[in-house]
């Protein structure tokens, strides 16, 4: 294996992706600063983006490295069936553009928050702004941080921190253009995100072909469905070690449902991008999206499966190896240092500039959340919209270094930086889903009710989590809802568990808002008619088309 230093070519091509992109994002920052310097306009870039832009932003955000190194390990040990979260992904994405994003425009939602107090009260969301905020610096902004500083070290040679320094200042300085600066140059971080993906991928698929005499990406790819024939199947039996992290039909019509439903709907991070926008552009975004979400697989997952290929018949096995055990989330970066001078440099490009995109936008909803929700009604009411702005800008600094700070101590390599953030965001993603759909769908749905499902659904997931722990749940394998883990013991599938607990803050919620007799009251101030979920004809067409691939991807593959 060649070692893990980048050639001169390889810096050119890196240092041409940096000065288009800052080039680009320095074009737009001048071009628009002129049209607007409101709060609105910084944080939500309102009517600047077009729905190519949106849709490129989402997926730039979306993707980082625990995607390239996470999902390609997972494709590693278990295959294709990781591809869910892709695919089940781009079905949640056309959800939220005919249900939720109309909900989020009629009623000129800026932020999650500020949807909560509208829905339910300034409590509710007074508490969920300080938790979302803890959320995304403590576990989503130092996670994004530290794996890709990670990855582009191991890669690039240098130190660690060095590289998380780089990355985040690089970070702030897309940043603090504001959304507009993000949403643009977001087009560039995926153009070289997908570029240089297709471009591992192509190696490691040639790499399969040759290793067995042969030639071509389709032989391959061909050579892989026979090799590794256990790495192509969408859903797993209970029988199959891989059962506790994707536990069969869950992953279409269980607790997968909650992941990407809080994911692409409830979340600041993601939403704010087609909150700026008109309905249909910000649909047209999403639907655009969602395209995109099918091809990643492609990108993040079969370099995973060619690895396994290799290593399975003695390729590179001592590089996969760490601490006297095979460390599936080395198959990427063993993958890239096989590339050759030049497209490595294009495949580094690629990796960091889908770690800058999802900083930049994490960092932005941060400065959103703290400046509209907390600053604007709690510090100062009456501040100005320069106020709000420079405090958006200073928030965004901080938030950053308070990243770089913590990023270090939380030992995130040592779980896996995908099931990290899948873990911790899950012990919540339940509840505020329920919060939400609830107080989408279902007038009488009451503050004390949204609550409940916030605190009792986190108290319930910790509860289940370490169940185990004081009691033995193989009673529960025989109807499917347990199974060993790594260490023999029966705990229930994380998916599972999200699915439970969703029920249980449901029904909590139904039961507390029937009794109250304030139900009625707490249902104002939110615009909702059936006319809203009407879609043109394009995006029903659009729609449509993703459904049917998706239906003939999971029965070819299931």
């Amino acid at each position: 294996m060649k070692n893990n230093l980048l050639d001169t070519k390889d810096y050119i091509v890196f240092a041409i992706y940096f000065v288009i992109v800052a080039a680009y994002g320095l074009y737009i920052y001048n071009k628009k600063k002129s049209e607007s310097t409101g709060s609105k306009d910084y944080f939500l870039a309102e009517g600047s983006l077009t729905w190519w832009a949106i849709g490129a932003s989402l997926i730039a955000s979306n993707i980082s490295a625990e995607q390239f190194i996470g999902m390609s390990g997972s494709g590693f040990k278990m295959g294709l069936a990781i591809a869910t979260y892709e695919w089940m992904g781009a079905l949640t994405l056309v959800v939220v553009a005919v249900f939720f994003i109309p909900v989020y425009l009629k009623n000129k939602i800026a932020t999650m928050p500020q949807f909560l107090h509208q829905r339910y009260n300034g409590t509710v969301a007074m508490i969920m702004a300080v938790f979302w905020l803890l959320l995304y610096v403590v576990v989503n902004l130092t996670s994004i941080l530290y794996l890709g500083a990670l990855a582009v070290s191991s890669i690039s040679g240098f130190d660690l921190r060095f590289c998380m320094y780089a990355i985040a200042v690089f970070a702030i300085i897309i940043t603090l253009g504001g959304m507009k600066v993000i949403g643009y140059t977001d087009v560039i971080q995926v153009f070289f995100l997908i570029l240089g993906g297709l471009a591992t991928t192509y190696l490691a698929l040639n790499l399969v072909s040759t290793h067995y005499g042969t030639s071509g990406v389709f032989e391959g790819y061909s050579l892989m469905t026979t090799k590794a024939s256990e790495h192509f199947h969408m859903i797993f039996k209970p029988d199959n070690e891989n059962y506790i992290n994707l536990p069969g039909l869950s992953v279409l019509i269980g607790g997968m449902w909650i992941v990407n439903l809080n994911y692409w709907g409830c979340n600041q991070y993601i939403t704010q991008r087609a909150l700026g926008a008109n309905l249909e552009t910000a649909r047209g975004g999403l639907l655009f999206a969602a395209f995109l979400k099918l091809l990643m697989p492609i990108i993040v997952v079969l370099p995973g499966i060619a690895a396994y290929v290799l290593y399975k018949d003695g390729v590179f096995q001592s590089e996969m190896i760490q601490g006297g055990s095979v460390v599936p989330d080395r198959a990427y970066p063993v993958l890239l240092n096989l590339l050759p001078a030049g497209l490595k440099g294009l495949s580094f490009a690629a990796l960091t500039a889908a770690v800058v995109a999802s900083l930049a936008g994490k960092a932005n909803s941060i400065a959103t959340i703290f400046t509209l929700d907390i600053y604007k009604k709690v510090l100062k009411t009456d501040a100005s919209e320069k106020n709000l702005v420079t405090t958006g800008k200073i928030s965004i600094i901080v938030a950053m270094i308070l990243g770089v700070l913590i990023a270090p101590h939380l030992g995130i390599d040592k779980k896996g930086g995908f099931e990290y953030i899948q873990e911790y965001t899950g012990f919540v993603s339940p509840g505020i889903f329920a919060m939400f759909i609830l107080g989408f769908f279902w007038k009488r749905t009451t503050s004390a009710a949204a609550l409940f499902a916030t605190i009792g659904g986190f108290g319930l997931s910790v509860l289940l989590k370490f169940l185990p722990i004081v009691t033995d749940l193989s009673w529960l394998a025989g109807m499917g809802f347990s199974v060993k883990n790594a260490d023999g013991v029966y705990e229930i599938p994380f998916l599972d568990r999200m699915g439970f607990v969703f029920v249980f803050c449901i029904t909590g919620m139904v039961i507390i808002s029937l009794v109250s007799n304030k139900a009625k009251a707490e249902a104002k101030g939110l615009a909702i008619d059936a006319k809203m979920f009407k879609t043109s004809r394009g995006f029903a067409v659009g729609a449509l088309i993703i459904i049917g691939l998706l239906v003939a991807l999971y029965s070819v593959y299931w």
